[in-house]
């Protein structure tokens, strides 16, 4: 989810407040609203392509706004081989907005056994999905603060409220294989990265700038008998690429749309809360094997409440293929989904180190203006597998996952990405739907980066901090409360925030490592 904060270099200092930018996976993209598992319509029976199938023990993440993925990550959508929910992934319920994902009738009437807060509302929502009609609202509220290190020590409170509204078109008007989606939110509170810390991978999946904005409006055509679907419209590609259901459960946004596409990227790419428009194909080729492409504008901003639909900002290009092992019910083997893809933008990135007239941008004889790079890209892996099964149960266990990736040194402030870990769903007895989770997110300063920084020093005379890599330890429990409700306490350390960036208050010390305590309840309507 979120597009990354980072403290200034120390040739550029300003005012932390001043350096926020809109985040997401979510992040482990996207941690705002999983909304999607609550709003989604049902669609004609379609084979499960390797992304969308649930891995068991994935954590209850209610998938996302616009299609069905993770958040705080986001989360794999709506059944595909790979998109089929893992054993023990974590019950999806947060993350940043995704989409709608069939969520099927209550499963109980009483306040603490229906799925959704309200119910049914007098038998509302159930005669809107007789005809193909779904809607869904759901709140996520956190605190959070750092006790110690950081910029400053403090807390905060911050909360996404998402709303979605998702229709079948072959209910409403006997039109088969269609959907359409439209997601928005309502952004509220501040965020413990921006005003506190100024980390890297940023501390919250949900973190952004306060606003009211549309976010996903999309159409999706179902062809060759659910083989080939194609989305157009406007889209967050957090809601599909790079997503693990097992990293969907960590809080921080790197776990969700991760930090290095949500740093190097302009405006951190088309992810919560930037969504812009594109065009999305995906193939089944086979019961194991999805591909993924979509093209969309190359830059999300200055889109207005998210209304403006812009196309004329460049090109952003992204194609993943998804393999599932052991998908399949009768399978006897653990089942896990692996990915490899890449992306590809067609603007013009600064140089990180170098102006146009080949001095250093620290040089005082230099111009001061960087180089511009022509594209940029990435390439990039995921793996989620399960490794135990808790005997005589489907859904409870362990599993873990990784991803990493690369970009070039020369244009980007992040050339490596990588986070990894584990989820328990089960592990204490009584509370099957609770999931203990441990990670860790590494991001690397590129050299040109930190080159800069001792060009900084080697013309100032001064022995401001080099930026080198930043690492995150996440450690954190969800808890199940009622179908409708999640509380998660949550555990972090930063360890060198911003790469060990000049701290504001103390330009020649780095800011101090952070600890951060937080707390996440989310509420489906």
């Amino acid at each position: 989810m979120f597009k990354g904060y980072a403290l200034p270099a120390p040739h550029e200092r300003r005012p932390l407040r001043a350096m926020t930018r809109s985040h997401g996976r979510a992040g482990a993209g996207l941690t705002l609203l999983l909304l999607s598992g609550a709003m989604a319509a049902p669609a004609a029976a379609q084979p499960a392509s390797p992304s969308e199938q649930s891995l068991p023990g994935v954590p209850q993440v209610r998938q996302q706004p616009a299609q069905g993925s993770t958040g705080g990550n986001p989360s794999p959508q709506e059944a595909a081989p790979s998109e089929d929910t893992l054993p023990a992934s974590p019950e999806q319920r947060q993350q940043a907005p995704a989409g709608p994902a069939d969520q099927g009738p209550e499963k109980g009437t009483g306040l603490l056994e229906r799925d959704r807060l309200l119910g049914d509302l007098g038998g509302l929502r159930t005669k809107l999905e007789d005809k193909g009609i779904t809607f869904g609202l759901q709140e996520q509220a956190e605190v959070f603060g750092n006790p110690t290190g950081g910029v400053r020590q403090g807390a905060i409170f911050e909360g996404a409220l998402l709303m979605s509204l998702a229709v079948d078109t072959e209910k409403l008007v006997s039109f088969p294989g269609g959907k359409i989606n439209v997601s928005a939110y309502q952004i509220h509170g501040r965020g413990l990265t921006a005003n506190n810390i100024g980390n890297l991978n940023v501390t919250s999946g949900i973190e952004a700038p306060k606003t009211t904005r549309l976010f996903e409006l999309w159409y999706e055509q179902s062809l060759a008998d659910g083989k080939v679907t194609v989305r157009v419209g406007q889209q967050a590609a957090d809601q599909e690429f790079i997503t693990s259901q097992y990293g969907a459960l960590f809080l921080n946004a790197g776990f969700g749309w991760p930090t290095l596409p949500a740093l190097d990227l302009p405006s951190g790419g088309p992810a919560y809360p930037l969504a812009t428009p594109g065009v999305r194909l995906k193939v089944l080729p086979n019961d194991q094997v999805s591909v993924l492409a979509g093209v969309y504008n190359g830059d999300p901003s200055d889109n207005g409440a998210g209304t403006s639909f812009r196309l004329n900002r460049g090109v952003f290009v992204i194609g993943e293929v998804q393999y599932a092992l052991n998908g399949g019910e009768d399978a006897t083997g653990l089942p896990g989904i692996y990915k490899i893809g890449g992306w590809y933008n067609s603007n013009n990135f600064a140089d990180q180190r170098f102006g146009y007239d080949g001095l250093s941008l620290a040089d005082p004889e230099g111009v001061g203006a960087p180089r511009l790079r022509r594209n940029n890209w990435s390439i990039y892996a995921v793996a989620d597998q399960l490794v135990l099964r808790e005997p005589g149960t489907r859904d409870q266990g362990i599993g873990v996952f990784a991803r990493v990736m690369g970009a070039p040194g020369d244009r980007n402030l992040v050339n490596f990405f990588l986070n990894a870990g584990a989820t328990y769903k089960g592990i204490v007895p009584g509370r099957v739907n609770d999931t203990l989770g441990l990670g860790i997110g590494f991001a690397r300063v590129s050299d040109r980066a930190s080159k800069l920084d001792s060009d900084t020093n080697r013309f100032s005379g001064s022995l401001f901090p080099i930026r080198r890599s930043e690492t995150v330890l996440e450690l954190t429990y969800q808890a199940v409360v009622t179908p409708w409700l999640t509380v998660q306490p949550d555990f972090q350390y930063v360890f060198n925030p911003g790469g060990s960036a000049s701290n504001p208050v103390a330009p020649t010390r780095a800011v101090g490592d952070a600890a951060i305590l937080g707390l996440r309840t989310t509420i489906v309507f």
